[in-house]
């Protein structure tokens, strides 16, 4: 019969090994919008690449902007038992019930990209600081396009907080040059193909603009086919947001000329070593739940910095 000292020491040792198990692996769920866009694919692959090299497995799945699609996918990450979700979430209102569900199943939840309307429930959002990027990109439009004539803008889904505050970032500053006018503007949803459509719209009937500014890289490079079908491209410049490869590749044509860079690839990874952290300690590591990354400017100066998709080398 074992003595009680020893009963209680392999009491604490069976305790240790289970919090131990219990830190050691499991599934993350990543959850991105659509990777067909190469912004979220670089979302998904680094959160993945971070989660695999920390230990745990990793499944990369998309709602394409559908929150019916995203529910079902939070379903799945809660049936098969996930650690934490990764969440680019699908709409600023409509995915808090969703998140709701997978706190209830006590499964930490870490937006990125996007935020929701609702503090208090995921354990960190972590997004660019688009207030801040869109200024910069709005200094870096007016640089090049000039400080008078008519313009136009493309914005993204309205489903998405980033949307507004793009669009808001960019008035802010081209409205302190009085002969700027914005002489129209389309909602292209993020999207190169509505991006190229909505540019053929209001080019028809706005032939005498100088410049557009995009809410995304997307839709810039959709405007810009649309100009160059047009025969407009040498006359009116594009500005774009995001600083995906396709449109460093367009800098490099001088298509394109500048693009904001979000740093998807900094805080995807930083999203899931906070997942991590939080398994391990119960803390996720941040001082706040919503955590803003400053965005840089990438033009024809400092692209030979560009050392990997959404990354800017020191």
């Amino acid at each position: 019969m074992m003595s009680k000292t020893k009963l209680l020491m392999a009491a604490a040792f069976a305790l240790t090994m289970s919090a131990s198990s219990a830190w050691a692996g499991g599934l993350i769920s990543i959850i991105v919008n659509d990777p067909a866009n190469p912004y979220w694919l670089t979302e998904g692959n680094v959160a993945a690449a971070t989660a695999k090299k920390l230990g745990y497995d990793a499944n990369v799945a998309a709602h394409k902007a559908d929150t019916n699609v995203e529910s079902n996918l939070i379903d799945t990450a809660i049936t098969n038992k996930s650690v934490a979700i990764i969440l680019d979430p699908a709409n600023a209102s409509g995915s808090i019930g969703a998140v709701k569900k997978a706190v209830a199943a006590n499964i930490p939840v870490f937006l990125v990209n996007a935020e929701i309307n609702q503090e208090g429930l995921a354990k960190g959002q972590l997004v660019s600081n688009n207030a801040q990027g869109a200024a910069l990109g709005a200094q870096e439009w007016v640089k090049l396009v000039g400080e008078k004539g008519n313009y136009a803008e493309l914005l993204g889904a309205p489903s998405d907080n980033n949307a507004a505050t793009r669009s808001n970032g960019y008035e802010t500053v081209l409205s302190q040059y009085p002969d700027l006018n914005k002489a129209a503007s389309q909602v292209a949803n993020w999207d190169r193909t509505q991006g190229h459509d909505k540019m053929q719209t209001m080019l028809q009937a706005n032939p005498n603009i100088v410049g557009v500014i995009s809410g995304n890289d997307e839709m810039a490079l959709g405007a810009i086919a649309a100009l160059k079908e047009a025969g407009k491209l040498s006359s009116i410049k594009v500005g774009g947001f995001d600083g995906s490869p396709d449109a460093v590749a367009a800098i490099k044509a001088g298509e394109l000329q500048y693009t904001v860079l979000q740093p998807v690839a900094v805080f995807s990874q930083k999203a899931v070593e906070q997942a991590d952290s939080f398994i391990k300690t119960g803390k996720t590591g941040a001082a706040a739940e919503k955590q803003l990354f400053d965005c840089v400017i990438i033009n024809k100066d400092n692209i030979a910095k560009y050392s990997a998709a959404f990354t800017l080398s020191n």
